[in-house]
């Protein structure tokens, strides 16, 4: 549900998942421009939002003592710098999804301009850190995804 004192929250367009990001005074560097690593949090938010839109319970699996995502591989490129009060666009697409992994393609953009792209696989691991199957609703989930689109 969103409302005026909801947090902000992403939608889907095709198998395409967008979050609006502000960049806060916070998030800046002595420059003036997005600290690298502030870029990798807006990532994740984006990544946490698309999962919780599209029926993905991560808490409940935590809670449950089913298991949790933990980043397993990351690569990222920044191509150009984004700055204070900027409105940014976080771009996420399923690219992969085997039964213990998922890879995800993102985006941050201010308007047309590509500022950073990633590439992050994520797995399942259990509450020990082995990695494990994922719940198969959330493979079932993620199937319908990936046949609404690829890497824009």
């Amino acid at each position: 549900m969103t409302g005026p004192d909801q947090p902000m929250a992403g939608h889907f367009t095709g198998g395409e998942h967008r979050l609006p990001v502000r960049v806060y005074y916070e998030d800046t560097d002595l420059s003036g421009v997005v600290y690298h690593a502030n870029y990798l949090r807006y990532m994740e938010r984006a990544r946490s939002d698309m999962l919780r839109e599209a029926g993905i319970d991560q808490r409940a699996a935590v809670e449950a003592g089913e298991g949790a995502y933990a980043v397993a591989d990351l690569h990222i490129r920044y191509l150009a710098p984004a700055r204070l009060d900027d409105a940014l666009i976080v771009a996420s697409t399923l690219v992969e999804v085997t039964p213990a992994r998922v890879v995800i393609h993102q985006t941050v953009r201010r308007d047309a301009v590509l500022l950073a792209q990633a590439r992050v696989v994520v797995a399942f691991v259990a509450p020990t850190g082995r990695p494990r199957r994922q719940p198969r609703g959330w493979l079932d989930i993620y199937t319908q995804l990936l046949a609404q689109g690829g890497p824009k």
